[in-house]
C-alpha cells in the first residue's frame, strides 16, 4: 500500500473511532453488588454494556440493600438520577413510579415479548404496574438453601447432613470440635432465616397464608409454633459472638470450615465459586433446607430513571435489552449463583446447585413469592428486628416472640 493510501486509511480508522466514541454514553449504575461473587457477576453486564457501544460507569454501593435503596430512591427524588439502578422485584419503587420518575419499558416489552419469553410470570408482574412495564427482571434469586463445608462433616467422622434437622443433631459434635455448627449474619440475614425455617417447618402454602392473606389464626397456632422452636433450636447453634456484619463474611466461615452451614440464599454460591469450591465435593447446596425443594421468586431488577437526554434515554433502553439477551443471562447468572430469566438459553456450564433450582423450576408447583412481593418493607425489617432481637436474648421465650410476630402482621398494611 502507498503511503498516501496507508495515510488515508489510518484517517478513516481514527475518524470511525471518533465516530463510535462520540456515540457511547455514559450510563451511571448503582448496585449493592460488591461481594467476591457479585463482583465477578455484574462485571459480566459491565461487559456486555461496553460492548453494545455504551460505557457502564460502577455506581457500587457498599453495604446490604437496606443501605443502598434509600441513597437510590433520595437521589432520584432529589433530581439526580442515575442511568439505571438495582431493586429487587416488588413495591420499592412504586412511589417513583407514582410521581412520573421512572422510564417506561412497555414498548420495549412488547418488542421482544419479555411475557414469553422471561418466567416465571411473577417476576415480569412485579415490574408492571397499571398495565405498563418500568424494569427488567436479570435473574431469578431463591433464598431457601443450607449451605454446609462437606469436611467440616467429614474430616470429623460424621456424614453430611442432608437437611436442618440432620444438621442440629450434629451440633453438640461440632462444637466439641471448635466448629461453629450454624454461622449468622445481622440485620436482614436473620429475617430470611426466618422466612426459610416458616417454609421448611410450616409449609409454603402456610407462609404465604401469613404473610400474603393475613392469616392470624395461622400465624398463632400450633404450626407456627413449631416454626418457632425450630428457630429456638438454630439460635443455640449460632455463637452470638461470631455473628458477623455482612451475609458473604458468614458464608465465608463455611466456605473456611470454621463454620458447618449456613442458611442463605442461592447468590452464597457465587462465594464457593470464587474460593474454587465444587459443590457435591467441597460443599453441599440444599434447597428448602433439604426437607422440601422449594423456590421463592426473589431477584434482581433493573430500573432505569427518566433523563432529560434522549442519548441517554436510548442507551438505557439498550441497556435493559441487553441485559435479558441469552449469552449475558448465562454469563451473569453462572457467577451470581441465581437462575437466569430465559428458559432458551445454554447452561451446559451450570454446576449442581444451578441445576437442582432449574429443576424446581421447570418441574415444581413448588414456587412461590418473596416476602417482599407480599408484605411492605416496614413490616418485614420490623420482623427482622424481632428476630434479631429473639436470637441475641435467651430469655425470650418462643410464645413472646411468636405473639410479637402475630402483632406486626396484624398491623401490615394490605398490598
Amino acid at each position: 500500500m502507498g503511503l498516501k493510501k496507508l495515510t488515508a486509511a489510518l484517517a478513516l480508522s481514527v475518524s470511525l473511532f471518533a465516530a463510535g466514541a462520540a456515540r457511547a454514553t455514559d450510563i451511571e449504575v448503582t448496585h449493592w453488588w460488591t461481594s467476591g461473587g457479585e463482583a465477578a457477576a455484574v462485571a459480566e453486564f459491565a461487559k456486555a454494556v461496553d460492548a453494545s457501544g455504551d460505557h457502564w460507569v460502577d455506581g457500587a454501593i457498599a453495604g446490604s440493600g437496606d443501605v443502598a435503596r434509600p441513597i437510590i430512591i433520595s437521589r432520584i427524588l432529589g433530581g439526580n438520577p442515575m442511568g439505571a439502578t438495582q431493586l429487587n422485584p416488588g413495591h420499592d419503587a412504586d412511589e417513583l413510579i407514582k410521581a412520573g420518575l421512572m422510564t417506561d419499558l412497555t414498548e420495549l416489552a412488547t418488542k421482544e415479548k419479555w411475557n414469553d419469553i422471561l418466567r416465571p410470570k411473577s417476576q415480569l408482574a412485579s415490574c408492571t404496574v397499571d398495565g405498563k412495564v418500568y424494569c427488567v427482571p436479570v435473574n431469578l434469586h431463591s433464598a431457601q438453601w443450607m449451605w454446609t463445608n462437606r469436611k467440616a462433616f467429614t474430616d470429623n467422622g460424621m456424614e453430611p447432613p442432608k437437611n436442618f434437622a440432620e444438621l442440629v443433631a450434629d451440633a453438640p459434635k461440632l462444637k466439641e470440635k471448635g466448629i461453629q455448627p450454624l454461622s449468622l449474619a445481622q440485620g436482614w440475614p436473620v429475617g430470611l432465616l426466618i422466612g426459610d425455617m416458616i417454609v421448611a417447618v410450616a409449609g409454603v402454602d402456610n407462609y404465604v397464608k401469613v404473610y400474603k392473606d393475613r392469616d392470624l389464626a395461622m400465624a398463632s397456632g400450633p404450626e407456627f409454633g413449631k416454626v418457632f422452636e425450630a428457630i429456638d433450636a438454630a439460635r443455640k447453634m449460632v455463637d452470638q459472638k461470631q455473628v458477623t456484619k455482612q451475609w458473604n463474611e458468614a458464608v465465608g466461615l463455611v466456605v473456611n470450615g470454621k463454620a458447618a452451614a449456613n442458611i442463605m440464599g442461592d447468590w452464597a454460591g457465587g462465594e464457593f465459586q470464587v474460593a474454587k469450591m465444587t459443590p457435591g465435593k467441597d460443599y453441599d447446596c440444599l434447597p428448602g433446607l433439604g426437607v422440601t425443594p422449594v423456590l421463592n421468586t426473589g431477584g434482581d431488577v433493573f430500573y432505569f430513571p427518566k433523563n432529560k437526554d434522549p442519548k441517554v434515554t436510548e442507551a438505557q433502553l439498550k441497556m435493559a435489552s441487553t441485559l435479558i439477551t441469552p449469552a449475558v443471562q448465562v454469563a451473569f447468572n453462572l457467577k451470581k449463583g441465581s437462575l437466569p430469566m430465559r428458559a432458551d438459553v445454554d447452561l451446559g456450564a451450570a454446576n449442581d446447585c444451578m441445576k437442582k433450582g432449574l429443576e424446581i423450576l421447570d418441574h415444581s408447583t413448588a414456587v412461590f413469592p418473596n416476602d417482599v412481593q407480599m408484605l411492605d418493607r416496614d413490616s418485614i425489617n420490623q420482623i427482622n428486628d424481632l428476630m434479631t432481637n429473639f436470637f441475641s436474648k435467651p430469655d425470650m421465650t418462643t410464645a413472646d416472640a411468636q405473639a410479637k410476630f402475630v402483632e406486626i402482621i396484624k398491623a401490615a398494611p394490605k398490598m
